[in-house]
């Protein structure tokens, strides 16, 4: 094979760069307007779900960076489990992301939906949905191209 990265795989961004481009047009556009914290939170747990170890290590570098504890990241998985460590509005993020990831029963349950709704303005919620389905679609050409974790500190 020509041109494969090191895992043997094509670089996606090198050989569609229109593409990558969209999606990093569709990503900024969807964390406009989102709380930056909120916004970074939902990046990491979508990444868990999905095994995208360079997308995980990228954004827990970030959150870190933004200020956010590494207490509060490595509790991530637990969210559920710890009951003052994040907000109610974070909670309901965490949930949705959780829904519009797995979608076990395919599709996002309405208690889900109607808790983020009545923590996020419309427009808040439709960007917040954005960010999620763009760090789904992130997470699918990472694990699809094997990209590796580096550099992100």
């Amino acid at each position: 094979m020509t041109n494969a990265t090191e895992t043997g795989r094509i670089d996606y961004a090198r050989h569609a760069p229109d593409m990558f481009r969209s999606m990093l047009a569709f990503s900024q556009a969807a964390a406009q307007g989102l709380d930056p914290v909120i916004a970074e939170l939902v990046k990491i747990p979508a990444s868990q779900i999905n095994r995208c170890a360079f997308c995980l290590d990228m954004h827990t570098a970030d959150a870190r960076k933004a200020g956010e504890s590494d207490r509060r990241i490595f509790l991530l998985d637990a969210w559920q489990e710890v009951r003052d460590l994040y907000t109610p509005k974070e909670r309901a993020a965490l949930a949705l992301t959780e829904a519009i990831t797995l979608l076990t029963d395919g599709f996002v349950p309405d208690e889900v939906y109607e808790r983020a709704a009545e923590h996020f303005d419309d427009a808040e919620l439709a960007r917040l949905v954005g960010a999620i389905v763009a760090i789904n679609a992130w997470n699918r050409f990472g694990v699809t191209f094997r990209r590796q974790p580096g550099g992100a500190e």
